[in-house]
């Protein structure tokens, strides 16, 4: 999974727990495909600032699944129900 994809897929499981300027400049950056001179541009501060306050945001959001595990934890529980589905199958295909 690319790097974008991997922060995003955390974002959609914990971007709540993000202070609302971390989430505004994540949002921006990742969402928008802004880049950091744009979004220093467009907020007032050095594009120093807004690497800064992204990769505290990208650190939060690895701490949290590291934590937490939700995103490990749904893949898992997929894999299951999908193996449920197909014993369900093949019991059906016994019956008929």
């Amino acid at each position: 999974m690319d790097k974008t994809l991997y922060y995003i897929n955390l974002y959609d499981y914990y971007g709540e727990l993000l202070t609302s300027k971390q989430k505004f400049y994540f949002e921006a950056y990742y969402f928008n495909n802004l880049s950091l001179s744009e979004i220093s541009e467009e907020e007032g501060i050095t594009r120093n600032a807004i690497y800064r306050q992204l990769k505290v945001a990208e650190d939060k959001l690895k701490y949290y699944e590291d934590k937490l595990e939700l995103i490990k934890k749904s893949k898992e529980i997929k894999k299951l129900i999908k193996n449920i589905d197909e014993n369900l199958k093949k019991q059906i295909e016994e019956l008929i």
